[in-house]
């Protein structure tokens, strides 16, 4: 049976800030590393044999802090912009609070939350999905099906997108759906890739 971790990154440096990050390439914080190895804590025991992350330091620096306390550093580790969290287009580096005061917290939360309204000169989760799928089918999948166990550190977004192709779920239901911070997911997954079972740890 194949396994499939989806662990979104630790707290960012403007998660802390409440701002929009989307493609600036913000740290993580000391938090955001306490989060990390208690992510790899909650994997102990786990043998990846392959992992994936995006071309952001976030989920880069996630994705070293959980292997190093695995001792797992010397699998390999695809980086890649198609599992970036969505651009925020205009909205990137402005305080959410603030953000929600000018436009309405209403129309924020659509921005935000919604499968296919972008924000300003930005991405919807339509749009995020439309490059993370394809790389999740054609990249991450096939070792999956080799039976390898695969770990993807990614963002919250690009995560919902994947988690939304495998549980099926319906663009409402997607609405309601929060990737929690270094919270991994757990999918036990058949040779085609469908889930058999899957377990937040």
């Amino acid at each position: 049976m194949s396994k499939l971790v989806l662990v979104r990154h630790g707290q960012s440096q403007w998660n802390l800030e409440n701002r929009f990050s989307g493609w600036v390439d913000v740290p993580i914080t000391e938090e955001g590393r306490r989060e990390a190895h208690r992510a790899a804590q909650s994997l102990a025991g786990m043998r990846f044999d392959v992992a994936f992350t995006s071309a952001l330091a976030r989920a880069q620096q996630t994705l070293d802090i959980i292997l190093a306390d695995l001792k797992q550093e010397g699998i390999p580790i695809h980086r890649d912009a198609a599992i970036n969290e969505r651009h925020y287009g205009a909205l990137q580096g402005l305080n959410k609070a603030e953000t929600a005061e000018r436009f309405g917290a209403a129309q924020v939360h659509i921005w935000r939350r919604s499968y296919d309204v972008a924000p300003p000169e930005g991405e919807s989760l339509k749009d995020t999905a439309a490059r993370a799928l394809p790389f999740f089918r054609t990249k991450i999948l096939p070792e999956v099906a080799a039976g390898r166990k695969v770990l993807v550190v990614a963002h919250g977004n690009s995560l919902r997108a994947i988690v939304m192709e495998l549980d099926g779920l319906s663009k409402e239901q997607v609405m309601e759906l929060n990737i929690a911070t270094c919270r991994p997911i757990v999918y036990d997954l058949d040779a085609a890739g469908r889930p058999l079972r899957k377990t937040v740890v």
